[in-house]
């Protein structure tokens, strides 16, 4: 298995080397050569696998065996995998909650940062590790590779890929995240780690922001082969691949729960932004799990369910991103919805042969990129449209279908038992509740974190149904987990990032301050 960009190119990658490069020379993002099989009998070999053994059959499909390759001996592979899901709460890893009759929530937030991250960048942090210390060893020469690590954050990221690799041999992690625009909780959490390779970067705009100068970092070709830049987002393949393992979970722990249930007739119901966690289900969909068409749950940043809607991938005319209740989710642009872009490409062209596809899919990807750069919008064919909506359906939720969802879930009603949920599951529940509309149908819903992470939007949700003293009583009696008890007041190490005095636009500043800082931390 190799990997090329989705902006084209002739160069294949290794899985090692897509991994430690995470976005390639021409902006595009790394994808495998091509969909694997599913062995024939893995609906009865899988079924009562562990997750880290379910983990290890799923992503060995995309990395070969051996070190020549670029892959990992299958011994290491699952060496990796047990101590990166041996750091969760739950023996489950990604437990299943039936909530109501057809409602089924996977709780993806039983890691050590109490988010759906957890579940990869506990694993790419291995990975990185791992093929830095295997460089290393073959030159003989303990720290000859070392990489810098640079991601923006709008919250969970952040404090999940601090936790992957704090105090990890031979790199450094940069974490950008927009300052006063991520959950108390998500700050501290990020800021109070203080190992000496774990730097935080405050910034003075929004999470695109963050993005577009993570973004420009990979793109100087100068300063990316000074400091071996390394990617730790949702472009990076080994967040994806790692994700795809929870559909297959939670398609598993529901056939165990109700053994007669139509499984192709399940829909997954996910809460995105930066489109990453859906694309996951989408690959899982493509690998030949059995699901109705995936449903995209957006909150006001919602250019996603507009292009479900329009065709049109489109910037809002303002170009500012709405603040929510859900701060994970306010983003423009979703950097992984790229990726399904090349797949729309792919999948309708008319060229003769694999090769020339997917050279007219990288041809089509650099136009649309490039439209959207200039004009803020670009838009996919009719036929395009039409595979989008094969596979996806998109719902857009507000601040008060929000508040009302948490509220709704918390007080028990019929035979439905009380369930707490954090905003961006309560923006899925909210999408989920939409589209069963007159036919019932079973629905996974993907909760991404704990709800102790937004204390503020749930306490001020749930506070009408008694009072705010009552619901902050409860809050922090019932709900706040211990490892959350005085973290607030705990010491933290954040750098702020403001425009530089010089440039001529306020990213081009921005980036600047931003590599000043870098150089002057970067311990190698």
């Amino acid at each position: 298995m190799k990997y090329l960009s989705t902006r084209g190119g002739d160069k294949l990658l290794t899985f090692e080397e897509a991994v430690l490069r995470g976005l390639a020379p021409n902006g595009g993002l790394y994808i495998p050569e091509h969909i694997p099989q599913l062995p024939s009998d893995w609906q009865t070999r899988w079924a009562s696998l562990s997750f880290p053994e379910l983990s290890y059959e799923i992503v060995s499909l995309f990395v070969p065996p051996t070190a020549e390759e670029g892959g990992i001996p299958p011994a290491d592979l699952r060496a990796l995998i047990d101590k990166a899901y041996g750091t969760f709460r739950s023996a489950d890893v990604t437990p299943l909650t039936r909530v109501s009759e057809y409602e089924y929530c996977l709780e993806l937030w039983h890691g050590p940062t109490f988010a759906f991250k957890d579940v990869a960048l506990q694993l790419l942090g291995n990975l990185f590790e791992y093929f830095l210390a295997r460089k290393n060893r073959a030159e003989g020469k303990e720290h000859a590779h070392h990489i810098t690590v640079v991601g923006a954050t709008s919250g969970d990221t952040g404090s999940a890929a601090i936790a992957g690799l704090r105090s990890k041999a031979n790199l450094d992690i940069f974490i950008l995240h927009p300052r006063g625009r991520v959950s108390p909780i998500q700050e501290a959490q990020m800021t109070t780690v203080l190992d000496g390779n774990v730097h935080n970067l405050a910034v003075e705009g929004t999470f695109d922001d963050c993005q577009d100068i993570v973004k420009a970092l990979f793109n100087d070709a100068e300063f990316n082969a000074t400091h071996h830049l390394g990617a730790i987002n949702s472009i990076n393949w080994a967040r994806i691949v790692s994700q795809i393992v929870y559909y297959f979970a939670g398609y598993f722990a529901l056939r165990r729960q109700q053994p007669e249930l139509d499984m192709a007739g399940v829909q997954y119901v996910v809460p995105t932004g930066n489109f990453g966690d859906i694309l996951a289900g989408y690959y899982a969909k493509r690998l030949g799990l059995p699901m109705r068409p995936l449903a995209v749950a957006t909150n006001a940043n919602d250019i996603l369910q507009r292009f479900w809607a329009t065709g049109r991938y489109e910037k809002e005319g303002t170009g500012e991103v709405h603040a929510t209740l859900s701060p994970a989710m306010d983003i423009m642009v979703s950097s992984n919805f790229e990726r399904l872009l090349w797949y729309l490409a792919h999948d309708t062209s008319d060229a003769p042969t694999e090769k020339e596809k997917a050279r007219e899919a990288g041809v089509q990807v650099v136009a649309w990129m490039e439209a959207l750069r200039a004009e803020g919008s670009m838009r996919v064919s009719d036929a395009q449209l039409a595979l989008a909506r094969r596979d996806f359906v998109a719902e857009r939720v507000s601040n008060d279908e929000t508040r009302a969802a948490i509220l709704r879930y918390y007080q028990p009603e019929g035979t439905r038992a009380s369930y707490l949920v954090d905003p961006h599951t309560a923006v899925a529940f909210e999408a989920a509740n939409r589209l069963v509309k007159s036919e019932a149908y079973p629905q996974v819903i993907l909760s991404t974190a704990h709800p102790a992470k937004f204390a503020e939007a749930v306490v001020s949700s749930i506070a009408s149904a008694s009072d705010e003293a009552s619901a902050q009583r409860f809050f922090e009696t019932r709900v706040l987990p211990k490892e959350m008890h005085g973290l607030l007041e705990r010491e933290r190490r954040v750098t702020p990032v403001a425009p530089a005095e010089q440039g001529a636009s306020k990213l081009d500043r921005l980036v600047a301050r931003t590599k000043e800082i870098i150089e002057q931390n970067v311990s190698q």
